[in-house]
């Protein structure tokens, strides 16, 4: 059976800020870990309270480094990224402008290089088949239909 690991708020509060200092992270992923380490609320609340005074948490700041690397290395769309965006508990007006703020010229030009790339792996009889394949893997990875239609007649 699963057990959680106890920790000393001290030792939480050191490993957290070593973890923040390194890369970007948001507050619900911050209290996920407290909590697993066996962390009382309210003593959660007092090192969250510390991250955000000393600047090692910042939710803006987190959602516009976490919309530009999913655009640029996962190659996700703005959908998808707003959907993990609020499964993160990020709120609607940062996640908002954390999307506004991706180049639209570089999304424009990532979503023609990863159809392009499909389209070259794609085995169809026609090309009602081959396009209508392309849409369905361009909104899974989270592209909106105006601009995927939009990249196909690029494409084309």
């Amino acid at each position: 059976m699963f057990r959680k690991k106890s920790m000393t708020p001290q030792e939480a509060l050191a490993k957290l800020t070593a973890l923040c200092a390194g890369s970007e992270q948001c507050e619900y992923q911050m209290r996920e870990k407290l909590e697993k380490w066996g962390i009382a609320p309210r003593e959660s609340d007092d090192i969250i309270s510390y991250l955000y005074e000393e600047k090692y948490l910042d939710e803006e700041r987190f959602a516009h480094a976490y919309a530009r690397d999913k655009m640029r290395y996962s190659q996700w769309g703005r959908q998808k990224i707003d959907q993990y965006l609020r499964m993160l508990h990020v709120s609607a007006a940062v996640r908002r402008e954390a999307l506004e703020a991706l180049p639209e010229e570089e999304y424009t030009a990532m979503l023609e290089h990863v159809l392009k790339v499909k389209a070259r792996s794609l085995k169809a009889e026609s090309e009602y088949e081959r396009r209508g394949k392309l849409i369905r893997f361009a909104l899974g990875r989270g592209f909106e239909m105006d601009g995927i239609m939009e990249a196909l007649e690029t494409l084309e």
